[in-house]
This record gives structure tokens, sequence and C-alpha cells, in this order.
């Protein structure tokens, strides 16, 4: 389980007369990060600079940022420290810089690469992403209306219902979840279900609602 963003999103800020263009992105691996920066840039061709910074995995050890032409230490590591700070992965922001004619200074170029980034991820959707599994049931129709509610209630998502001899549902239960599922289950039905656990899954989710 760990926090990333739901969508791109960006957004623009003008300091002494440099426009700073923040542009936001969830990636699931090294490739789409550069892939992304790479059609910003495409975007920005006359832009003095467009720097950033990706964090990548659970683990979030695959980090990486460039200040594409500032001082160094002024773009691409106060950018990556806003992604650190909020637990951020699986994202990456490229600030693209149109110079205004007026120096900042390398403290004022920090100040002005980090209120970007934490300005684009603000407006960000944040999400956790979380371990689910996704399991199959045959239950009877005579328990069928205690297992929807109990569903109902639980706020679990069934994404497929077929109705054969006996009602086959596949339902996304939170992996950490299983062991009490599994109880509730067998009793709802007096131990009649079937159950049979097809994969396990990362979900994009904002408190109960799932993002598939």
């Amino acid at each position: 389980m760990y926090k990333s963003v739901l969508k791109s999103e960006s957004c623009e800020i003008t300091i002494k007369k440099s426009i700073f263009i923040a542009n936001l992105s969830p990636v699931s691996n090294e490739e789409e990060a550069e892939s992304f920066i790479n059609k910003v840039k495409e975007a920005h061709p006359q832009a003095r600079h467009n720097c950033y910074a990706y964090i990548i995995g659970e683990d979030r050890l695959t980090q990486k940022y460039s200040d594409d032409g500032e001082p160094q230490g002024t773009a691409g590591m106060p950018i990556l420290d806003i992604l650190r700070k909020k637990e951020l992965t699986d994202v990456v922001v490229v600030v693209t810089r149109y110079f205004g004619g007026i120096l900042l200074g390398a403290s004022g170029l920090v100040r002005a690469y980090s209120e970007s980034c934490n300005e684009v991820t603000q407006i960000a959707k944040e999400i956790i992403k979380k371990e689910f599994l996704d399991i199959a049931i045959k239950i009877d129709y005579n328990n069928l209306g205690k297992f929807l509610n109990y569903c109902e209630d639980k706020k679990l998502l069934i994404h497929t219902k077929n109705f054969l001899e006996m009602v086959n549902v596949n339902v996304y239960v939170p992996k950490e979840d299983y062991d009490s599922f599994n109880s509730d289950i067998m009793n709802i039905t007096s131990g009649k279900a079937l159950m049979e656990v097809l994969d396990e899954i990362l979900i994009d989710t904002i408190g109960d609602k799932l993002y598939l």
C-alpha cells in the first residue's frame, strides 16, 4: 500500500517575470517517466529549462532528477524533495521555465521550483494503491440476498455476476481483509459458498472508491 496520484495535472506560476509551468503525471516505470519528460520538452521547445524529478516503485528506490542547465541543486533536487515529503511514488514532475530576464539567485530558484512542484501536487488527487484479491465465489440463490447486503455494507466491489445453476460472482477484497471475509461468507452461507482466489492486483483507491 502506497501513495500516488490519480491523473496528470499542470499549473503555472510567475516569479519575477519568469514563468514556471509544472506538469505532473502518474507513471509505472522509468520508461513512462522518461517518455512524459520528453513530451513536455517537445511541447516547450523555446523554454530555457525543463527540470524534473520522479520516484518509481512501492519501495520508492528508483529516484532521478535533473537541473537541466540550472545551477546544480537548485531545480531537480527541490522538486524531488517535495515528492519525498509528500511520500508520493509512481509519479513524475517536470517544471518548465521561461526566463523573464531577472536573475533569481540560487535560493530564489530553489523556492521557485519547490513552489511549482508543491502547487501541482496540491492540485493532483492523491490515491492509495492497495493490494486486492480477485475472488470468484459460487453461491446458492437462497443466500444471494444476504451476500449482496454484506458486500454493500463492507463497500466491496462485485465486478462480475452470472446467474447459472448457482450464482457466480467475482469480487475485489482487500488482501488484508481476506481472512475475515472468508469467515464471514462461510457464516452467511452456512459453509455452502465455494471460493477461489483468482489473482492479486493493485487498485487505485480514494477513500472507499476504487478506480479501475
